[in-house]
């Protein structure tokens, strides 16, 4: 049984993006378990970007990650130890364990500890198209988009975990799909392994005139949908493209995490196209769960949902990780498996 723990903790507040020196990895000796507890070996560690609007004090949708205590994160691992009548050693479970080697939590509380069948499934996937980032890219598809065959919807950050899920079950329900990515080997493969019908490389189009004119010749018959991960700019271009009774599901604007202004060209649009733009935290729509876990977990389980993963060894190295993931070094699901 282990004695040792390792834990990545938030210890300052970053200014602009953040860096190395806002975390800090400690050594903690694991204590004998209380009544009611588990003690869990965490073996992935999920990263998104959520995570970096937490690290700011500014007032959001959630409390703010505390100063110099383990950075919050969703897990995924085996019990290793367990004082709860409903959790035996050797299950598999996913929970907020946060970036933590091993976590001790109180099962007792509310949602705290899930356990999964990692027999049917890769125990990974819990934290990607099967968890909390493939039921926000249903809720915002299906719930928000509402799209009909035949409609032509555009996914931003095309080549991430959730991008790619909003793409491909639009294409399941008979849409057009143009992704928008960084880079050609993104843009090649967002078309070539996820199946999305065309995808335009923002890089390539770095102002509102030649982005929103790359998006009209994907989108001949203009944008009746549109999946926001970014903000910015492309928010602008797709507006400009978008159909009259066009949708807009905000599910993130990591154009401006670390503060930068994002300002809208041309907020008269919403108007003049009678356009819907909704956000949303999927983690406030529980009453949807298990409808898009049902159809998440049938897909990936036939095959029919693809889905990529990076994966970093050692939680040493999980902040390096996390600064990747929020620049789009590299594509899929960012996982660090201890």
């Amino acid at each position: 049984m282990p004695t040792i723990n390792r834990q990545i903790l938030l210890v300052s507040r970053p200014s602009g993006a953040p860096s190395a020196d806002n975390f800090k990895l400690v050594e903690t000796p694991l204590g004998p378990l209380r009544d009611r507890e588990v003690l869990v070996h965490n073996h992935f560690l999920s990263l998104d970007p959520y995570m970096r609007g937490r690290m700011s004090d500014a007032k959001s949708y959630a409390e703010p990650q505390p100063l110099d205590q383990v950075m919050l994160g969703a897990t995924a691992g085996e019990v290793l130890e367990s004082r709860h009548p409903l959790f035996k050693v050797g299950d598999k479970v996913m929970g907020m364990g946060g970036w933590q080697e091993f976590a001790t939590i109180d099962a007792d509380q509310r949602g705290a500890l899930q356990k999964v069948d990692a027999t049917r499934l890769p125990l990974s996937a819990y934290l990607g198209a099967v968890g909390m980032p493939g039921v926000a890219a249903w809720y915002g598809l299906v719930r928000i988009i509402a799209p009909i065959a035949g409609e032509t919807v555009v996914v931003s950050s095309a080549a991430g975990l959730v991008g790619g899920v909003v793409g491909q079950l639009a294409k399941a329900r008979g849409c057009r799909v143009v992704g928008i990515a960084g880079g050609p080997e993104k843009c090649r493969s967002v078309v070539e392994e996820l199946g999305f019908d065309a995808c335009v490389d923002h890089r390539r189009y770095p102002d509102l005139k030649s982005m929103s004119g790359a998006l009209e010749a994907a989108c001949p018959n203009g944008i009746d949908g549109y999946f926001e991960n970014v903000g910015g700019m492309l928010l602008d271009a797709v507006m400009l493209c978008a159909n009259n009774l066009a949708r807009i599901a905000l599910c993130g604007m990591i154009a401006g995490y670390n503060g930068e202004p994002t300002p809208m060209a041309q907020p008269q649009l919403m108007l003049t196209k009678r356009m819907k733009a909704q956000g949303f935290i999927v983690i406030e729509h529980v009453e949807a769960w298990p409808e898009a876990l049902k159809e998440l977990g049938a897909m990936v389980a036939a095959g029919k949902l693809k889905y990529r993963e990076t994966i970093t060894q050692g939680i040493q190295n999980a902040p390096d990780a996390f600064f990747d993931m929020l620049q789009g070094k590299r594509h899929g699901k960012h996982l660090v498996k201890f």
